[in-house]
């Protein structure tokens, strides 16, 4: 399990344009990395939209700003164009980042138990060492909660 303090796994992946994306390209710069399950859904929409809506102010503190699931590159090409959301979308088929930061647990939905990505979100440091972990967050709150923590 990762901790505060811990170098941030690396990771490359392709993002919603099919370019790599590789964590230590952001080496220098904070990154807000957050894990989602599924594209398209209520609680990961608002969640991506509410980024979005303060992804202006997240710049403005030269941090950037990643969400990873396990949805397709043509997913996610098709979830930041009907959303307009400007900041990096990864895609995480073979769940590399997924399972390397420990997102990848046990859940039950309806009643029944079973395997998913637990909606969690990482701040990564200039260094590339994890500066802070907020495991099951909530989608409406995250975007604003992590911009007054910076």
């Amino acid at each position: 399990m990762l901790k505060i303090g811990d170098k941030a796994p690396n990771f490359t992946l392709k993002d919603k344009n099919g370019n790599d994306v590789s964590m230590s390209d952001f080496l220098g710069k904070k990154v807000v990395l957050y894990f989602y399950p599924k594209d398209n859904t209520p609680g990961c929409t608002r969640q991506a939209c509410a980024f979005a809506a303060v992804y202006q102010e997240f710049q403005k503190k030269n941090v950037e700003v990643i969400g990873i699931s396990k949805d397709s590159v043509a997913s996610h090409i098709k979830f930041a164009e009907k959303h307009n959301l400007p900041f990096i979308l990864l895609a995480d088929p073979e769940r590399v980042a997924i399972e390397g930061y420990g997102v990848w647990q046990e859940k039950v939905m309806c009643g029944k138990k079973g395997m998913g990505v637990v909606r969690t979100t990482f701040i990564i440091d200039e260094k590339g060492n994890i500066e802070k972990i907020m495991p099951k967050v909530k989608p409406d709150t995250n975007a604003s909660e992590i911009l007054a923590e910076l």
